[in-house]
């Protein structure tokens, strides 16, 4: 089986999460932290995920599923721990053409939950596609070991200093390889930053080839 990777923006998509038990409420949190609009439907719920419902990041329906529950999802994840509400859950997901996830059942899941590294917007996702989670926790933790704290911090400077970049250099392969240039070195906001001067040097260098090859042209 082959599996497509992606990052999925889920900012205000409706996302149902059946169960609020141990198993569903990390993929309860993880749905809220990107923001989805999450509802949760169980009989009950852990008190994390009622922590979640009273301050508003969750809607909690209280009660059993019922078909109806994913009209108009967008995404949903079964995660009770009945297999057979979970199945229930994916076959109706599946009528709808929704893409469902019922956890710990891979032969019922359109995708998966990765394990994740993250440090500010720099995320590392690893996936066994279901045949081991335990290694894809064990190769996280690896990860996480040797990942700088504050690669999150350094990349949202790398990613200010990539727009700056744009806005003064035209496309072509000289930008292409100063971001790449730019991407192996340390980046800081200060003006006097070593890869900002050297990225404004270029442009410089740059504009200054353009104006001299068009005064060669007229």
């Amino acid at each position: 089986m082959s599996l497509f990777p992606i990052f999925l923006k889920l900012t205000n998509r409706p996302c149902l999460v059946v169960g609020a038990g141990n198993i569903a409420e990390s993929k309860i949190r993880s749905l809220v932290e990107a923001n989805a609009q999450v509802t949760v439907v169980a009989p009950e719920a852990l008190p994390g995920v009622v922590e979640m419902a009273e301050a508003g990041e969750v809607q909690w329906h209280r009660r059993e599923f019922a078909d109806a529950d994913l009209d108009g999802m967008f995404l949903v994840v079964a995660g009770t721990n009945l297999p057979a509400v979970n199945r229930a859950v994916f076959a109706g997901a599946q009528e709808r053409e929704i893409l469902c996830n019922a956890v710990d059942d891979p032969p019922y899941c359109d995708f998966y939950f990765p394990s994740v590294v993250r440090r500010g917007d720099l995320q590392i996702a690893i996936s066994t596609a279901g045949e081991s989670p335990a290694l894809a926790q064990r190769l996280r933790k690896e990860i996480n070991a040797q990942l700088p704290l504050d690669a999150g911090a350094w990349l949202m400077e790398l990613g200010r200093l990539r727009r700056e970049v744009l806005a003064a250099e035209p496309p072509g392969e000289e930008r292409k390889w100063l971001l790449h240039q730019l991407a192996q070195r340390e980046a800081c906001g200060a003006e006097s930053c070593p890869s900002r001067v050297f990225a404004r040097r270029h442009a410089e260098e740059a504009k200054a080839a353009e104006i001299a090859n068009e005064g060669r042209h007229q």
